[in-house]
């Protein structure tokens, strides 16, 4: 059976909104990123919105240029298991590394949360940027694992995890208080892995959820990070700040999955969008200006000399250009740099912008204005081959989740392009992916 082509929508949901400055707007909550009922509100909002996903980010480090919005606020894998109460159908996707815990922990951890959610839980799987340079030194280590280490061991936690999540076979469980077996010991497999990064026996203590196992979320941008994505991502989170870029990544992309003997049609590729959204142009400008206003530009120095430890940015101001700043062929020792340099050195923006890029909170001129010019600006993306869906990174929350679910759903809805209600319960259901089989159940016999 053909299924449906329709957009994929998942809320990245961080404190009141991408925008650094958004924690100043007179109407937000400072305090957001630790009150559990704000997020209960944003999830049943994105919920209200029929969003196949609540995403949740995370990082195990921070210091003193940190984006407010992760200076307090919780653990992802604890806040989705608490959000699975406040809603029913919605996706929880939380982030979690594979280069600072063990894949038995994890494994359990996430697999419960989808037996608590009822199959619809998701993992974003990070190597973890070291934006902070101090990451490695909470976990009792002098230095972060080179990127093409960390992936190399990713890919190995993966296997790991997911030989785990199938220790049971789905019909283990035979709760037969008369005879007194309370399961089928030949339904449960140890994993007896022993390989370069991981010995982990096996088996997992908890079985397989309804929707099989956690849906894979990915969001490499290196190289390495790209194979590994198209690897084991079912679902994969992307930003590119204009169609022509967002098509190549398409397409080159789906090329690779297909070269893994996957489906490309079972891996869906998100694009991160910032939408500034009012009733006319000039009113969303004016709002979007709002937010750059009460960004100082001491703040925004201060993070770009504390990423770009080759520069001293004192001479400098937020409308000096790349260019001027000397970023555009800079050989930077960080490596999450990698992913923007091609569009600052095609741009030169000026280093207020390029602060926003680098944080996920630059609004191109495309989504910024009424309902509908947003509305045009998915539909194209989404029909002309640059994205499956879109994750939502409001430049401030509640209000950009909530106008976007009031004003731009309702138009997407109308035309075919988005579900008007959820068909499934589970998250699986939503993307319209199978249940992974089980690699140890007994496979039909091949027909004579």
């Amino acid at each position: 059976m053909t299924r449906k082509r329709e957009i994929k929508l998942s809320a990245y949901l961080v404190g009141t909104g991408m925008h650094a400055s958004s924690w100043r707007l007179e109407s937000a909550h400072p305090g957001a990123s630790i009150d559990i009922d704000y997020y209960r509100e944003l999830v049943r909002t994105a919920e209200r919105g029929k969003f196949d996903v609540a995403f949740l980010a995370d990082s195990l480090a921070i210091n003193e240029q940190s984006h407010p919005n992760i200076l307090n606020r919780f653990e992802p894998i604890t806040l989705i298991a608490a959000l699975a109460g406040s809603s029913s159908k919605i996706g929880l996707v939380a982030t979690a590394s594979t280069s600072y815990i063990e894949p038995f922990n994890l494994a359990r951890l996430f697999l419960s949360v989808d037996q608590i959610s009822k199959g619809r839980a998701g993992w974003n799987i990070v190597t973890t940027r070291d934006l902070s340079g101090n990451t490695a030194r909470n976990f009792g280590a002098e230095s972060h694992f080179e990127i093409n280490h960390r992936y190399k061991r990713a890919e190995e936690f993966v296997d790991v995890v997911r030989g785990l999540w199938d220790s049971w076979e789905d019909d283990a469980f035979l709760y037969d208080k008369k005879s007194g077996q309370f399961f089928d010991q030949d339904k449960l497999h140890r994993l007896h892995h022993k390989e370069e990064f991981f010995a982990v026996e096996g088996p997992l203590n908890i079985a397989r959820s309804p929707q099989g196992h956690p849906v894979l979320v990915q969001a490499g941008n290196s190289e390495a990070g790209r194979k590994f994505s198209a690897r084991v991502g079912e679902v994969v989170f992307a930003i590119k700040y204009n169609f022509e870029d967002a098509k190549a990544y398409y397409q080159e992309f789906k090329q690779e999955v297909a070269s893994y003997g996957r489906n490309p049609d079972d891996v869906f590729i998100l694009q991160g969008i910032s939408p500034v959204i009012a009733a006319t142009e000039e009113e969303a400008y004016a709002k979007l200006k709002r937010l750059e206003d009460l960004l100082p530009d001491s703040d925004i120095l201060g993070f770009l000399a504390d990423y770009f430890k080759e520069i001293d940015f004192s001479g400098f101001t937020t409308q000096t250009t790349a260019a001027q700043a000397g970023l555009i062929h800079l050989e930077a020792r960080n490596p999450d740099y990698v992913k923007h340099q091609p569009v600052i050195a095609r741009e030169n923006p000026t280093l207020r912008e390029v602060y926003s890029l680098i944080i996920g909170s630059f609004s191109q001129d495309h989504l910024v204005g009424t309902p509908e010019k947003i509305a045009d600006t998915l539909e194209k993306w989404f029909l002309e081959g640059a994205a499956d869906g879109f994750m939502l990174m409001a430049p401030s929350l509640p209000d950009g989740l909530e106008e976007f679910v009031d004003q731009v759903v309702p138009i997407l809805q109308q035309r075919g392009l988005f579900r008007k209600e959820y068909e499934g319960s589970t998250l699986r259901e939503h993307l319209g992916l199978e249940v992974p089989s089980n690699r140890y159940a007994a496979k039909e016999p091949a027909s004579l």
